[in-house]
C-alpha cells in the first residue's frame, strides 16, 4: 500500500474538491484496470473507492463513462458503481467510483440472474437510436448522433468510422476490397427487422460483468447508447465467459428474432475492428474473415 499523496498533492486536492471526500489520509493499491488507465483501490478507514487516472486529455472519456454509469444505475436493473467525482488537473484526469466487491459469473444461478437483469435493462427503450452525447468504446471515440433508422445508424456511426481508421492505419487489402460491398448490402439484414431502441451497455464482454457480494449482477465500464439488444448479446458471445444458463434464461424471457446469427457477426465486426485499431494486426485476419463471410452471405 502507498500513501495517496504519492499521486501528487494537486491531484489529491482535485479529487477532494470533485468528490467532497477528504482523501488526504487514504492509502492506495495499484490494481488491474484494463489497458487504458491507471487504476487504484483507495482505502480510507472503513471506506473503499476505485480510482481511475490518465492524462488530462482523457477527461472527456471519464465524463462519458460517468454519464453511462449514471444512466445504467437509473434503471435499477444491475448493481452499478456510484460515481463520486470526476475532474482534471493540468496533468491528470480522474474518475472516482464506489468500490464494489465483485466476482466473475460462474454458476447457473449467476447466469440466470444476469439474464433477468439484462432483459430488464433492454426493456428500457427510447424513441431514437443513439444517445444524447458521444462517448467511447475503449479508448476509441464512438459517435451517437440520434436517428430513426437502425441500419443507417449502425453503418454510419459504428462500421464506417472503424473501417476508415483501419484503412488509415494501413489495414486495407481484402478488408478494403470487400468492406465497401458489405456496407452496400448490410441494410438487407434489416428489411423486415425493426428492433426496439433498447438501452445497451455497449461493451458487454465478460470482463465488464460480475456478481456482487450479495449475489446481485453488476456491470461497469459502459459504452452506452440505444440500439438493438442483439448487439449486447452478440458482444457477450465474442470472447466467451458467460454461463450457458445466461443465454437460456435470456431467450426464455425474450426470444431472439430470426436472423440473429447474421446480425451477431455484423455487430461483432464493430468490436473486432475496434480491437484491430486499438491493439494491432493480430485482429486483422479475424476482421477479414468476418467481412468476407458476411459479404458472401449477403450476395445470395
Amino acid at each position: 500500500m502507498e500513501p495517496l499523496l504519492n499521486l501528487s498533492a494537486v491531484l489529491v486536492q482535485a479529487i477532494q474538491h470533485a468528490s467532497g471526500i477528504d482523501v488526504a489520509g487514504a492509502t492506495l493499491q495499484r490494481v488491474s484496470g484494463g489497458s487504458i488507465n491507471r487504476a487504484y483501490h483507495v482505502r480510507l478507514g472503513e471506506q473503499s473507492f476505485f480510482l481511475k487516472c490518465n492524462g488530462a486529455d482523457a477527461l472527456p472519456m471519464f465524463e462519458a463513462e460517468a454519464d453511462g454509469l449514471s444512466a445504467l444505475a437509473a434503471t435499477d436493473a444491475f448493481r452499478v458503481p456510484r460515481v463520486l467525482g470526476c475532474g482534471r488537473t493540468d496533468d491528470d484526469a480522474f474518475l472516482l467510483l464506489e468500490h464494489l466487491q465483485l466476482r466473475p459469473l460462474a454458476s447457473d444461478e449467476d447466469g440466470q440472474r444476469f439474464a433477468e437483469a439484462l432483459v430488464q435493462l433492454h426493456h428500457e427503450t427510447g424513441e431514437h437510436y443513439g444517445w444524447p452525447r458521444d462517448n467511447f468504446i475503449g479508448a476509441a471515440p464512438q459517435a451517437n448522433t440520434p436517428g430513426d433508422g437502425w441500419a443507417r445508424f449502425f453503418i454510419n456511426h459504428r462500421l464506417i468510422p472503424q473501417l476508415e481508421r483501419a484503412r488509415a492505419k494501413g489495414y486495407a487489402g481484402a478488408l478494403g476490397r470487400d468492406a465497401d460491398a458489405l456496407l452496400e448490402r448490410a441494410p438487407g439484414l434489416f428489411v423486415d427487422y425493426r428492433p426496439h431502441a433498447s438501452l445497451l451497455h455497449g461493451d458487454l464482454w465478460h470482463g465488464n460483468a460480475a456478481i456482487d457480494e450479495t449475489g446481485r449482477p453488476a456491470i461497469f465500464d459502459p459504452a452506452v447508447y440505444r440500439g438493438d439488444r442483439d448487439a449486447d448479446l452478440a458482444m457477450s458471445e465474442l470472447f466467451g465467459g458467460f454461463p450457458s444458463s445466461f443465454y437460456i434464461a435470456y431467450r426464455r424471457a425474450w426470444p431472439m428474432a430470426d436472423g440473429y446469427e447474421q446480425r451477431k457477426t455484423l455487430y461483432n465486426l464493430y468490436h473486432v475492428l475496434n480491437h484491430l485499431n486499438l491493439f494491432g494486426r493480430g485482429y486483422l485476419g479475424q476482421a477479414e474473415r468476418m467481412v468476407r463471410a458476411l459479404y458472401l452471405e449477403l450476395r445470395r
